[in-house]
């Protein structure tokens, strides 16, 4: 072989030495690449990840802290005044008892109360000869209701005033009634007002006396009535309603008394009124709004029909 050939052959084979190294390196650099690619995605994912969780608990300890803020500056409701209820059999005195029902004794029938601090009555009859012959008859029933304050319902002066109108507007719209009228009474409470009318029954005629008081967060209503059964004269409106406004005025004095205000004078079977001691209302809670009294007519005349 000539010695330009085999130059030739040489000059060949570094060339192709060096294109396969280039090659080489060439792919080398490829194949790192392609490795170093993953790690930077993984490195990536990490970061985004970490960043991620930290934003995450940020909101929600943000949103906690916003509803506690919240919270803290709901506003509050303020308390009622009154906390207690006196004795509704010891609201009236024994003078005034025996003047409205002479015949009825001091002693009261309490209604029942599954929360007598809340609502609270007392009722007394009276039927003088039996219904022999004519007879006076006369029905007396004290009811008492305190409005606690709460979120929902607002403060319990605000819910004690709107009951104490719809009892006005019951005692006022009651089926049957007759020559019906009404006035405000001053000095009874932050405010009251009487109803009174006729309702004829099969027993008699009744003259009807009712007084709707409201003193703070505490509602009064007092019933009065009064008929001659058995041929009996049929007592005056006048007189009857005279004597359901100052019964009244002992009702609400003794509902103060029961909470630290004046002295009470109501004591159906002697002594004074309910704790001397004032009794500002607690925390608020909800008191369950109670049903109107009954009738007073309709009680008369189931008294009246058992004892004549």
């Amino acid at each position: 072989m000539s010695e330009g050939t085999m130059q030739r052959r040489a000059q060949r084979d570094d060339q192709q030495r060096a294109e396969r190294a280039t090659r080489t390196g060439g792919l080398n650099r490829v194949v790192a690449a392609a490795l170093a690619v993953p790690v930077m995605v993984l490195a990536g994912a990490c970061s985004s990840d970490s960043g991620s969780d930290s934003g995450s608990g940020d909101g929600t300890q943000g949103a906690a802290t916003a509803s506690e803020g919240a919270a803290s500056a709901a506003p509050t409701v303020q308390a009622a005044a009154y906390a207690a209820l006196p004795d509704s059999c010891r609201t009236l005195s024994k003078k005034t008892l025996k003047d409205l029902v002479p015949k009825g004794g001091t002693s009261g029938k309490e209604g029942t109360s599954s929360d007598t601090a809340a609502r609270a009555s007392c009722s007394w009859s009276s039927l003088d000869n039996n219904g022999v012959d004519g007879s006076q008859f006369r029905w007396l029933n004290v009811s008492l209701l305190r409005f606690e304050s709460d979120q929902a319902g607002g403060t319990g002066e605000a819910q004690a005033r709107t009951y104490y109108a719809k009892q006005v507007k019951d005692a006022q719209n009651v089926s049957g009634a007759k020559n019906t009228k009404s006035e405000p009474l001053a000095g009874t409470g932050d405010e009251a007002t009487v109803v009174r009318y006729d309702l004829k029954k099969k027993e008699g005629a009744f003259k009807q006396q009712t007084v709707v008081a409201l003193v703070e967060n505490v509602v009064v209503t007092l019933d009065y009535n009064g008929a001659g059964l058995a041929g009996d004269e049929t007592p005056k409106a006048e007189t009857l309603t005279t004597a359901a406004k100052k019964a009244a005025k002992e009702v609400v004095a003794s509902v103060r008394s029961a909470n630290g205000e004046g002295t009470g004078v109501g004591s159906g079977v002697g002594g004074d009124t309910a704790s001397k001691s004032p009794a500002p209302s607690a925390s608020p809670s909800k008191t369950s709004p109670a049903a109107p009294s009954e009738t007073p007519a309709e009680g008369a005349s189931k008294s009246a029909v058992a004892k004549s």
